[in-house]
């Protein structure tokens, strides 16, 4: 079962935001604070044929800029899929953020009137192997479509 407090207090978060960045950056806040397994949390905006970082909590990245289709964010944002990483040393699609780094979930956040059109992600990454379950999973494509209209 997911954590459905923390979807319910996030979903709350994003309606009551004064603006699109308010909503992004509470979004990211609450998952990174609710969920200790969450090392890095970010959402990237799809602009042109490129994912720009937006707001984020953890350790930098250098990678603020990616292009559709490098990456476990490019592959996610191209497929228009979920994308669920056990160890991302073992998939060469990872672009090295952390070497600290293990796994990672990437959940595209989908148009809500066309379900084709990515607007951006969200991009989470753990310290720990193999720790993205279905809850996860469901958590966080709750939190996407939740988050998808402020995007417009």
């Amino acid at each position: 079962m997911p954590n459905t407090t923390l979807l319910e207090n996030i979903r709350q978060a994003i309606a009551a935001a004064p603006d699109r960045q308010s909503a992004m950056t509470e979004t990211v806040r609450r998952l990174k604070t609710g969920l200790p397994h969450y090392t890095w949390v970010g959402i990237y905006l799809l602009k042109g044929e490129e994912l720009i970082l937006g707001p984020y909590l953890g350790k930098p990245s250098p990678h603020t800029h990616i292009p559709l289709g490098r990456g476990i964010c490019g592959a996610a944002a191209t497929e228009k899929a979920t994308i669920v990483v056990d160890d991302v040393h073992s998939d060469a699609r990872y672009l090295a953020c952390s070497l600290e780094t293990r796994s990672e979930i990437v959940v595209p956040i989908l148009a809500p009137d066309d379900r084709d059109r990515v607007l951006g992600e969200l991009d989470i990454d753990s310290d720990q192997p193999a720790i993205f379950g279905p809850d996860d999973r469901t958590l966080l494509e709750a939190v996407a479509e939740a988050l998808a209209p402020r995007l417009i």
